[in-house]
């Protein structure tokens, strides 16, 4: 499980999904692009729902490893579209030069 911190913002995920989300931002920071996207998250209260991340070049995301908050989240059709979309931009020509 790891902990998200975004714009003054706390979720829980799994760990594949935050390495996918993370990755992702990273691409898109690389082309000084944007993009929102829904991963599932577990609150601090605990409910789990699907969180809308604004990601971009200006993005501050934070991910860490935690044990609480029960178990890990899997969403193997949330990890498999964020890793089309970076798949995508990275066979794209690059708009920066």
């Amino acid at each position: 499980m790891r902990r998200i911190v975004y714009a003054g913002s706390v979720f829980y995920t799994g760990d594949s999904i935050a390495e996918a989300l993370l990755d992702y931002a990273r691409v898109l920071a690389s082309r000084s692009m944007a993009d929102a996207v829904f991963v599932p998250g577990r609150l601090v209260s605990g409910e789990t729902d699907k969180i809308e991340v604004l990601i971009g070049p200006a993005s501050q995301v934070v991910s860490e490893p935690v044990d609480e908050y029960g178990p890990d989240l899997v969403d193997d059709s949330v990890v498999a579209e964020l890793r089309e979309r970076i798949r995508r931009l990275a066979a794209s020509p690059d708009r920066n030069g």
